[in-house]
């Protein structure tokens, strides 16, 4: 088992971590009767606000609000219990299998009425479809709505208005509604059904057997708000939600801009790897040129807005139309949006409109309603059809998709997706995807359209997080300035004994895809930073990872050690294209072998260790050596700089409150492999 170390004066660098507002409550979830233990298990506070799931080993920890008196735990096939938590902080839970009947919920509902019966309080009965007939109008009620609501919200397509989600309860028949009529679809026991690319990790590799190192670009930073998403609810992510180098990606380093003609330049920098000072790490560095908003060019957007019953939540849809709004405010007279939505099925709700017409795209928003199954694959064929027939010559022309990422009617695997979406980035459309929700999140799906998409993925877990991605980083998130950005790293094993690329675990490519013109690879924004590191164990260091092979007995056994007269420790190549160019650039840069110790590194190499030692912490790396919580608060505290907007001071609030989880984890852990002994 691994294990975490935890200094005595970690104790008091935690003290400033609030624990009077919070409580841990911990333990573990059996089967009942045969005691197994249940992953994947939703324990949360009775308000949803505060969430975690049970590990492999049915175990649990979850900070909660002292107001909290209640835990709800649920999994689907299980019977769901509540309990009151009193003055407990271990409660051990045992489930018993079983369908239990579920509230009566409605995916959809239709309502009879006629207009000279409806009185004002009647029409402001909340989220009810009236169906056409005679006299009777197709109308959506919410708040108090117009009678015509419905053919204004879908554009004149009167079905659309039966894919929507009705109120939760029972529902009772007004006067003057002569009937109410359920659809027989029902929302059973809540299960967490999130889905995550497996993920093994990058090994130590010697650059005589494999002296070159290839992988496309990385400009995602869903992982990161992902991972605190998990974090935040009181509980530790799985770990192969944790893609470190997206965690990396996710800060500003605010590098030197290229100062050429090419629009993206190489900064490298080294130092000792905090985690083993035997060790080095080399940072390798991207920065893509930024442009003022003004002087972008014309944008033709298309968002594509999921709006099946599984949005029909909070955190979901209308997070996602209030992130929409904020982007709509960025907008120019010259930039243009359309909007196409899908549920059981895709529709168009707003042609393409001016940017200037700032009310008419927020109402539009306004009027969408959740309800109703996936048809994600209609909803991509239609959006990519809208922004082709508006296409902008040497214009930005983007599908910006905002879903959980669940789809489940026509093209619903990863490779039908991405088949359709490799066929789709031939016609110059890029795409954007935006994640929104938990419990049901599709990670490796979003990941894979925005892969293939030459495009990139952001998820959105609070309004901060949209500011954050369609404000302040406007230009980069919409506006690509080189596409297909590969890098490839030449070691000399003269110098180096061993390396290992920390992360883009999903984005390895081979040699020969780096001179490959047809190969995909991942796109720059304006303004776009993209940050690596590789593990350096320098030529003659002794380590467990570079086990001793016997010599070859058919062929001459090269040994170059110091011999090579080269002072390079490695060469970085990077091939990109021109947003609209069929035709890749390389550039090239000799890096020194140089030993700088890690205090002497610069701030933006210092704080982008940290996370990434936080990273290998939260994925309980093989790799991680002497890395451990107290290291990663105490380098990141050090290396906080301007900080304008706080994502750095909330990184080291993120582990403080990580540090105490891990703790509980690992003591939960070895009570149960205590008991299992005895």
């Amino acid at each position: 088992m691994k294990k975490f170390f935890f200094p005595l004066f970690l104790v008091l660098v935690l003290l400033g971590f609030n624990a009077s507002a919070i409580k841990k409550i911990q333990g573990t979830v059996t089967e009942s009767g045969l005691k197994r233990p249940i992953s994947g298990v939703q324990v949360s506070n009775l308000s949803g606000s505060k969430q975690a799931w049970t590990d492999k080993n049915g175990h649990y920890v979850i900070l909660l609000e002292n107001g909290d008196q209640e835990l709800s735990f649920r999994k689907s096939g299980y019977i769901s219990q509540r309990l009151n938590i009193v003055k407990k902080t271990i409660l051990n839970v045992q489930m018993t299998i079983g369908i239990e009947k579920p509230e009566p919920i409605m995916n959809e509902v239709s309502v009879i009425t006629s207009d000279k019966a409806m009185s004002q309080s009647q029409k402001a009965m909340s989220q009810a479809v009236v169906m056409t007939k005679g006299k009777q109008q197709a109308i959506r009620i919410r708040g108090i709505a117009s009678p015509n609501r419905a053919q204004k919200t879908y554009s004149g397509d009167p079905s659309m208005s039966m894919n929507v989600a009705a109120p939760i309860g029972k529902a009772q028949p007004a006067p003057g509604i002569t009937g109410i009529l359920y659809s027989s679809t029902t929302i059973g026991p809540y299960g967490n059904t999130e889905s995550y690319a497996p993920i093994v990790e990058n090994t130590f590799l010697a650059p005589d057997k494999n002296p070159l190192s290839t992988f496309s670009i990385d400009v995602d930073a869903a992982g990161y708000s992902n991972v605190r998403r998990y974090l935040n609810n009181g509980g530790l992510p799985p770990k192969d939600a944790v893609r470190i180098e997206e965690m990396v990606n996710y800060f500003d380093y605010n590098y030197p801009q290229p100062t050429g003609n090419d629009p993206v330049n190489i900064l490298t920098e080294i130092a000792t790897a905090p985690w083993n000072p035997q060790h080095k790490l080399v940072k390798i560095a991207l920065q893509a040129r930024k442009i003022k908003t003004a002087h972008l060019p014309a944008a033709n957007l298309v968002f594509l807005i999921d709006v099946s019953g599984s949005m029909n939540q909070p955190n979901k849809l209308p997070l996602l139309i209030s992130s929409f709004k904020l982007l709509t405010d960025q907008l120019r007279p010259e930039d243009r949006v359309a909007i196409v939505v899908y549920a059981g099925r895709s529709a168009l709700v707003l042609p393409s409109t001016p940017g200037s017409a700032t009310t008419t795209i927020k109402d539009a928003l306004n009027k969408l309603e959740a309800g109703g199954s996936t048809a994600g694959g209609q909803g991509l064929e239609m959006a990519y059809k809208v922004a082709a027939e508006n296409f902008i010559k040497k214009g930005n022309n983007r599908v910006i998709l905002a879903t959980d990422g669940d789809f489940n009617v026509g093209l619903s695997s990863d490779k039908e997706m991405e088949t359709l979406i490799e066929e789709k980035r031939k016609s110059g459309i890029f795409l954007t995807v935006l994640g929104y929700g938990m419990g049901n999140t599709k990670d490796s799906k979003m990941e894979t359209l925005a892969d293939k998409g030459n495009g990139n993925y952001a998820y959105i877990d609070n309004i901060t997080e949209a500011r954050k991605v369609l404000i302040n980083e406007f230009g980069g998130t919409l506006f690509t300035v080189a596409k297909d950005v590969k890098l490839q790293v030449e070691f000399n094993p003269s110098k180096v004994q061993a390396y290992r690329l920390i992360g883009y675990e999903n984005r390895l490519l081979e040699d020969k895809d780096f001179n490959d013109d047809r190969k995909d690879a991942g796109e720059m924004g304006a303004g776009h930073t993209v940050t690596a590191f590789y593990e350096i164990i320098p030529y003659g260091v002794n380590s467990s990872f570079t086990p001793s092979v016997d010599p070859l007995k058919y062929q001459e056994n090269k040994v170059l050690g110091n011999k090579s007269n080269s002072p390079e420790m490695l060469t970085v190549k990077l091939r990109y294209k021109q947003p609209d160019g069929d035709k890749s650039k390389l550039l090239q840069k000799a890096v020194l072998d140089t030993t700088f110790p890690f205090s002497g590194a610069s701030e933006n190499f210092r704080f982008a260790a940290a996370v990434a030692e936080f990273g290998l912490l939260l994925r309980q790396s093989d790799f991680k050596q002497g890395a451990n919580f107290a290291q990663v608060i105490s380098l990141a505290e050090a290396a906080q700089g301007k900080d304008t907007e706080g994502y750095r001071s909330e990184f080291l609030k993120l582990v403080k409150s990580t540090a105490l989880l891990a703790k509980d984890l690992l003591s939960i852990e070895n009570t149960n492999k205590v008991n299992e002994k005895n």
